[in-house]
């Protein structure tokens, strides 16, 4: 059997998504196929269950931290019920994956294929092989196509760790017991907000990481949440390589030895989670018969546009290797539409991308660091405004963190944004709007009080003015 359409969409998370809704809106007719389980990795692998449980282990965090925080607050954080807490988990996420994927879906009334697909035929008339579950194969003809596999947890080859059952960020949270004690290895978002979230379900953490916390971001962060995570009980041991992962038959307990700063240790625990990255999902595609270059990971190379080397195939979010984050998906699945159905030809813009890490206190960050400010050779000025200075903070009774702006020097204009804080999130998504303003503008701009926004305009006055001699809303 064959069938022609004017797009076909290989997966069905954002990005295979926002493109079918746009090419349906187009008037194109859209036929998507998927593999395994129908919405992709965000609603049910990735950010729906895992802050889902971020946000309950918060909940059991400042039930136990409470007392300490507020006179006349009593309060208590009994074990946890982790069986009860991911059956909830797994109900919010499969309410979603019906509301916001099946359901719209039916919708949209676009066509939809279970099975493996993989190209066929060649780079001048490439066509798509589906087979389905029962064995029977369609082939299905399009005028562009899009590849949205998304990516999977990567592992390293360290000696042992495949005999050892380790834990991934989706197996994770799976577990039905919170464990005893467990290593994290990897210092990025994925290992920040695991290695948190167990530490505050009651489990004794340890994170093995190569560099420091966050390398990407700016260091105040990787300090300041390294402090925060001393005061939680989580250990952090920077600059380990680990060698060999085996399991003690006799314990029952993981064995990881790492080389620390030129010395070799070791370090146990019941469980070990590997948060070192993820890769692009490619395989069993058969990119080469359609002449699609991949790279290095196995990521689809695109133009700034989305085109992969073949002009009728495309593809959009993790499986490009660009940032991942599902709202970057999602824009790429639009582009992609739009690109190819209309004459717009768009290119990607990542000068105002914000990035957001679910820690307590949250990483948020958008535009520049310093250090890429220097590195692009532009003068450089910047301040970090420590949380005391900003009331909403010492209202919360939790002033851990920072804002840091920072700024052309010679023109005033901010180029970069990054806060440690509890609303990080919500400040990196008005740092979006604050971008390419001069600071003066943001200084005199309105700002209400007792929000933690307000500390954009006050990082931003600390150019000009001794912020310890403010009064409130001056």
């Amino acid at each position: 059997m064959q069938t022609r359409y004017d797009l076909a969409v290989i997966g069905s998370g954002g990005a295979a998504f926002a493109a079918a809704i746009r090419a349906t809106g187009l008037g194109k007719s859209v036929v998507m196929i998927e593999r395994g389980t129908f919405g992709g990795t965000c609603v049910n692998t990735g950010c729906v269950p895992s802050k889902a449980l971020i946000a309950a282990a918060e909940a059991r965090h400042v039930a136990a931290d409470a007392s300490a925080r507020f006179p006349g607050i009593a309060t208590t954080a009994d074990p946890v019920d982790m069986p009860a807490l991911v059956v909830g988990k797994q109900d919010l996420v499969e309410a979603l994956r019906g509301e916001k994927y099946i359901d719209v879906a039916d919708a949209y009334g676009w066509q939809v294929r279970r099975g493996d697909a993989a190209f066929a035929g060649t780079s001048d008339a490439p066509v798509l092989e589906v087979t389905a579950p029962d064995g029977t194969v369609e082939t299905i003809e399009a005028a562009h196509y899009l590849v949205a596999t998304g990516a999977r947890a990567w592992a390293p080859p360290i000696d042992g760790l495949e005999d050892t059952g380790y834990l991934t960020s989706t197996t994770a949270m799976e577990l039905t017991e919170v464990p005893e004690s467990l290593l994290v290895l990897g210092g990025g978002y994925v290992a920040l907000e695991q290695a948190q979230l167990f530490a505050r379900l009651g489990s004794k953490v340890t994170l093995l990481v190569r560099s420091r916390l966050a390398s990407k971001e700016e260091p105040e962060v990787s300090q300041t949440l390294q402090e925060v995570f001393a005061e939680e009980g989580i250990r952090v041991v920077r600059r380990a390589v680990v060698s060999t992962i085996t399991r003690d038959a006799a314990t029952g307990q993981v064995v990881a030895t790492a080389d620390v700063s030129g010395g070799e240790q070791e370090f146990r625990a019941h469980q070990v989670l590997v948060a070192l990255g993820r890769r692009p999902v490619t395989d069993g595609l058969n990119l080469d018969v359609v002449e699609v270059k991949t790279g290095e990971s196995g990521e689809i190379v695109v133009t700034d546009q989305l085109q992969s080397s073949n002009p009728r195939i495309w593809a959009a979010g993790d499986v490009t290797g660009h940032p991942e984050f599902v709202y970057v998906a999602a824009y790429h699945g639009t582009l992609v539409a739009e690109n190819a159905f209309t004459d717009v030809d768009r290119s990607v813009d990542y000068a105002r991308l914000p990035r957001v890490t679910f820690t307590g206190p949250a990483i948020g960050s958008v535009g520049m660091t310093e250090a890429q400010v220097l590195e692009a050779g532009i003068r450089c000025d910047c301040r970090v405004l420590p949380l005391h200075y900003v009331a909403r903070a010492l209202v919360n009774r939790d002033t851990r963190g920072f804002i840091k702006m920072v700024l052309n020097a010679d023109t005033g204009e901010i180029l970069g944004l990054t806060a440690l804080a509890k609303d990080a999130g919500e400040l990196a998504a008005a740092g979006v709007h604050v971008l390419g303003k001069t600071v003066t503008e943001v200084a005199d701009a309105w700002a209400p009080y007792l929000t933690m926004a307000e500390g954009i305009r006050i990082v931003a006055k600390a150019f000009s003015t001794d912020i310890s001699k403010l009064s409130c809303c001056a």
